[in-house]
């Protein structure tokens, strides 16, 4: 018999991860979502998947034909716009933060510590999420000295760098 979905949030929620806010845009519309499920896949071609839950808004956005969407990786000191991206209405989501257009139209946090502009390149159900692998089409490194913001054991941390 499985574990329960308590049991798993548990154990996992000991596993630190990066912090990063996923911007879309389908034709016009644009949307954003705080996401710490997000990894590498390849190199050659770079590829990079984030992993999203079928009820949130974003899912049904990006299986549009044509959107596009940036991973916008958070230095330490954006907790705030994290936290705007988690729980603020999705219209007002983007009224804070230095916003531009990468090359794909999807917005890009001008001030994250780095950003990877992508395209579509398939997506694959898995439970009650489903993965999205990005083709990544451009990508910056605005803040290349600074900390990530981190997520471990319900809760913000910092890296200490001193050792």
């Amino acid at each position: 018999m499985p574990i329960t979905s308590e049991q798993f949030r548990s154990a996992l929620r000991h596993f630190p991860a990066g912090v990063t806010i996923v911007t879309l845009r389908s034709g016009e519309e644009i949307h954003g979502l705080t996401v710490s499920a997000f990894a590498s896949v390849s190199p050659q071609p770079p590829l990079v998947a984030v992993i999203i839950d079928e009820r949130h808004k974003a899912a049904e956005l990006l299986r549009r034909e044509g959107t596009v969407f940036a991973v916008n990786i958070l230095a330490d000191d954006q907790v705030e716009l994290s936290n705007r991206f988690a729980w603020v209405k999705d219209e007002d989501r983007f009224d804070a933060g230095d916003w531009s257009e990468a090359v794909t139209g999807a917005p890009v946090l001008a001030d994250a510590l780095a950003w990877l502009d992508c395209r579509i390149h398939s997506h694959h159900r898995a439970g009650d999420h489903t993965i999205y692998v990005g083709q990544v089409e451009a990508s910056a490194v605005p803040r290349e000295d600074e900390e990530p913001l981190v997520y471990w054991n319900q809760g913000y941390r910092k890296l200490d760098t001193a050792t």
